[in-house]
């Protein structure tokens, strides 16, 4: 079997946050509402909106973000949250004991959240140099 090799964007970077206690009903309801956004904007949204899912998304937003502006270079000015998803973790099953002798299962689910920025002003630079005509970036190797 042949493997293919993904090639590196770099103009990308991710925080993976796993098992976090939380439905993912209830966190999907807030990644929904900042998926596509400027960094900067979805700090404010973060910050004002009610949810109990705020907190960890934004600490990932915020890890993701320092990953960028301290391992890449990227501008937090030019950042935007181009991949947000929620998906289920593990769930952990207990039993509460009820009336007769009986018990009732409990069952808390925990899920995995992962953010990935990405930085438009290289993106830009990079779309620009695709964009020239093939005879000028043959003229461009030439040179050298």
């Amino acid at each position: 079997m042949i493997k293919k090799t993904k090639k590196k964007q770099y103009t990308e970077v991710s925080a993976l946050g796993k098992h976090i206690p939380m439905s993912t009903h209830k966190a999907r309801r807030v990644i929904d509402q900042i998926r596509g956004r400027s960094y900067e904007e979805t700090l404010m949204i973060l910050a004002l909106m009610p949810y109990r899912a705020c907190y960890p998304i934004l600490k990932l937003i915020s890890s993701a973000a320092a990953n960028g502006i301290h391992n890449m270079n990227f501008d937090e000015t030019s950042l935007i949250i181009s991949k947000a998803e929620v998906n289920e973790g593990t769930t952990a099953k207990k039993f509460k004991p009820r009336a007769k002798g009986q018990s009732y299962p409990i069952k808390r689910s925990t899920c995995h959240i992962t953010i990935v920025l990405r930085d438009i002003s290289l993106n830009e630079k990079y779309e620009e140099y695709i964009r020239k005509p093939m005879y000028s970036r043959e003229v461009l190797w030439d040179k050298k």
